[in-house]
């Protein structure tokens, strides 16, 4: 590698350094959807239950969703590329032993353990980024990051499917092999180590086992409540243990001398909008998705590929979009372009409650197109108000919890949208006609649509329209008391 050094100076730096962790960031979204298509091929090579397949999925988001605030507040005091590489590392060897799994509850083990791989890695793909790039910049790279997530997520469906019928299920785990030795090298040729130095090395031992146990039982509650029963003891018992966790959480961090989480972020008006802005518009984007793939298969009898590929435009719109919206969000502030993404993300899915059982794709087309649009426009914008929003030092704790926000809205979308589906159909997924599949999606889809008219309203209100000079250079200040800090020591500045 050191031949090829000369290609890295100090001017180009942090182009490499994005582009590392785009590499790594399409290999964690890739498996959250990449697996989906390959389910029933599994069932088959495995003789697995539905309960086995529902916690190869379920196992990764929850230790993924659990783990994300605990694998950000690490990198800031280890170091957030040696949690990178260690999470790359943790995440090759489980796919190598999913991809060897000889049943189901080895593979679910596997992506468990493939879920704490990936918690290490999204905050630290964020915080390093955002350490390598000014804050005037940041959303130019946001944009870029986030597009990349959005193409991850959409080729998940197309690839799994191609490789599940043309070769194996197993080819899907092991295609992460190569991708994490890329994502190792490039990370170890151009990303420097950067920590928050305001701190020491003490981790916060109480905390990182509450806040675990808190979100476990929330997580594991949104993602089983709808096939256990909302008001079963089960569901009951793990919500209370939540949300007596959550008191207990903060006033832990409230006393401890270095917490895990520091509450003061939430004073700042863009970091709580931007992370209530991730949950409301994971909530839409993951129903909308959810049923939508279930509705393409299920009623215009779409295989698991041809259904993938449909979402295609959505994916078009975003990696178009979302650098633009990263580029403008810098120039003229995050407040805006949130709060238009918003009631566009609103009016696709308005668009999609009027979907009948003899609907074909051209009627779904303008709303895929609307939603890739809107996505695009909230979430780079969105990104940056948020790690702009606190110290540099401190980005790996913000990522992280803005990450968490992420993807326990999603869950809790694809929960309450679940719960309205049922309520409106009269029937779970497998037992109903195709009217009342279409009856449920459109209430499900109004009421999401409803949710994202309201993170507008949020977005409006809480994000400032454009950051004053005295923000800014407050942010750069933090840069020297964290990660640039440290770079200064092992390397020549930027």
């Amino acid at each position: 590698m050191t031949r090829y050094r000369h290609l890295i100076t100090d001017d180009n730096r942090k182009w490499w350094t994005l582009g590392a962790m785009c590499f790594a960031l399409f290999m964690i979204m890739l498996d959250n959807t990449v697996v989906n298509v390959a389910l029933p091929s599994i069932q088959r090579d495995l003789d697995a239950s539905i309960s086995g397949l529902e916690w190869t999925i379920n196992g990764y988001t929850l230790s993924f969703a659990v783990l994300l605030a605990t694998g950000g507040r690490l990198g800031d005091i280890f170091g957030r590329r040696r949690m990178f590489l260690f999470g790359v590392v943790i995440f090759a060897a489980s796919s190598a032993t999913a991809g060897l799994a000889p049943d189901a509850t080895a593979l679910v083990l596997s992506r468990v353990v493939q879920g704490v791989g990936a918690a290490l890695m999204m905050p630290a793909t964020l915080s390093i980024i955002t350490d390598a790039f000014p804050a005037a910049e940041r959303g130019k790279a946001m944009g870029m990051w986030a597009g990349v997530s959005a193409l991850a997520l959409a080729v998940g469906p197309v690839l799994g499917g191609f490789l599940t019928e043309h070769v194996s299920w197993r080819a899907i785990f092991y295609l992460n092999i190569p991708v994490a030795i890329g994502a190792v090298t490039a990370a170890l040729f151009a990303v420097r180590e950067s920590r928050d130095t305001s701190v020491g090395r003490e981790v916060d031992y109480a905390g990182v086992a509450v806040l675990t146990g808190t979100l476990t039982a929330l997580v594991l509650a949104l993602v089983e409540g709808n096939a256990w029963g909302w008001g079963s003891p089960e569901i009951v018992a793990l919500l209370a243990g939540s949300a007596i966790g959550a008191v207990a959480f903060v006033a832990i961090e409230l006393r401890v001398r270095a917490p895990m989480v520091e509450f003061r972020f939430f004073s700042d008006r863009n970091f709580l909008g931007a992370v209530v802005v991730a949950l409301i518009v994971s909530f839409a984007m993951l129903g909308v998705f959810f049923f939508l793939a279930l509705y393409m298969q299920n009623i215009l009898r779409y295989t698991p590929l041809e259904a993938g590929i449909r979402f295609l435009p959505s994916t078009l719109m975003i990696v178009t979009v979302a650098p633009v919206a990263g580029r403008l969000s810098d120039r003229v502030g995050p407040r805006w372009l949130i709060t238009g993404g918003l009631v566009i993300v609103a009016a696709s899915l308005f668009s999609f409650s009027g979907i009948a059982v003899d609907s074909g794709y051209l009627d779904l087309l303008p709303g895929f197109m609307l939603l890739g649009i809107g996505i695009a426009m909230t979430m780079s914008p969105m990104t940056s108000a948020a790690m702009n929003a606190v110290p540099v030092q401190k980005a790996g704790i913000a990522s992280g919890v803005l990450s968490m926000f992420r993807m326990v809205g999603g869950s809790l979308g694809i929960a309450v949208t679940g719960a309205i589906f049922q309520g409106a159909a009269g029937h779970s997924f497998e037992g109903a006609t195709p009217q009342d599949f279409v009856d449920g999606l459109a209430l499900a889809m109004s009421v999401s649509g409803a949710v994202a008219l309201f993170g507008a309203a949020v977005a409006a209100v809480t994000i400032r329209a454009k950051r004053k000079q005295v923000t800014f250079e407050a942010a750069e200040a933090g840069v020297g008391g964290g990660g640039e800090a440290l770079a200064a020591q092992e390397a020549p500045a930027r």
